[in-house]
């Protein structure tokens, strides 16, 4: 089914492209997609069996949904993506830079069983059948691909989480465990909130003047009448892996807005607390 999404001219190709598996909607990038090394993708609010502000594709076990309908839409989303389901770690996200490495030890935590950590929003493996998780309904999606050493990561950076350099952190991580040399890396920036929909104080602005070269501010914020100012969380990040190595020609950005789009995605700057949450996941192949 071709559904209407509002992208976000940015030139180029449209990314990421809508695929579709067993009746189960999911957006996918191109440069991830052709190196063959992964299984990736990125849920939307269709496919599942959630109901109300929920539907129906809701990955968030936290926000009031039936427990047994988080769970089929895991079952459905791994056929999907033909991940095991048994084989999921998920992030434990409060907005910091903390990357934990995912071992084979780690199947199931978040779905299965409950998680032994707290106050992770990076995950990154080298354990081929893992898939790593991580949530969103605004904030930026980071996938990382390191085809040399067979490596992943996936990261979720919120304005805090972009000012303090996330892509970067995750980058320094897969570095220290797997000898990961950005240069090498494979990197996308998934759906989140664009910049004509994220609104913010000065307070935030200011945070990103401290982080980012003077050359950068007209290209990442703008200031509007009333003193508020509209931030760009896709350039910021995209500056991000650039400046830590990642080459541009590896790197793909999205043109898909959670708040533009809230017939298909979960929006927290559209629907507030009553929603659902989006997944992002990504699976080293076997």
């Amino acid at each position: 089914m071709e559904r209407n999404w509002i992208r976000k001219n940015r030139g180029g190709q449209a990314m990421p492209e809508e695929r579709e598996s067993d009746g189960v909607p999911f957006l996918s990038f191109s440069l991830l997609e052709e190196s063959g090394l992964v299984s990736h993708g990125f849920s939307t609010r269709l496919g599942g069996v959630s109901q109300g502000c929920y539907s129906s594709m809701n990955f968030t076990f936290t926000r009031g949904d039936d427990p047994d309908h988080v769970m089929e839409n895991y079952r459905r989303m791994a056929k999907a993506l033909e991940v095991d389901m048994e084989r999921m770690a998920l992030a434990y996200q409060t907005h910091t830079t903390n990357v934990r490495r995912v071992t084979k030890e780690d199947g199931g935590k978040g779905i299965l069983r409950e998680r032994d950590y707290q106050d992770v929003d990076g995950l990154i493996t080298d354990e081929p059948g893992m898939t790593l998780v991580t949530f969103f309904a605004d904030c930026v999606p980071l996938y990382f691909l390191d085809p040399v050493h067979r490596a992943i990561g996936l990261s979720h950076s919120g304005w805090r989480g972009t000012v303090r350099r996330m892509g970067r952190a995750t980058l320094e991580a897969m570095g220290e465990a797997f000898g990961t040399r950005p240069k090498d890396v494979l990197a996308c920036v998934g759906p989140s909130i664009c910049r004509d929909c994220f609104e913010v104080g000065r307070e935030v602005a200011e945070e990103f003047q401290k982080e980012f070269s003077r050359k950068y501010w007209d290209e990442l914020f703008y200031e509007k009448e009333n003193g508020k100012f509209q931030l760009d969380l896709w350039r910021s990040n995209e500056i991000i892996l650039q400046e830590a190595g990642v080459l541009p020609e590896h790197i793909q950005i999205t043109d898909i807005c959670t708040r533009c789009n809230p017939q298909y995605l979960f929006s927290h700057r559209f629907a507030g607390e009553e929603r659902g949450n989006l997944a992002a996941f990504l699976c080293l192949k076997e």
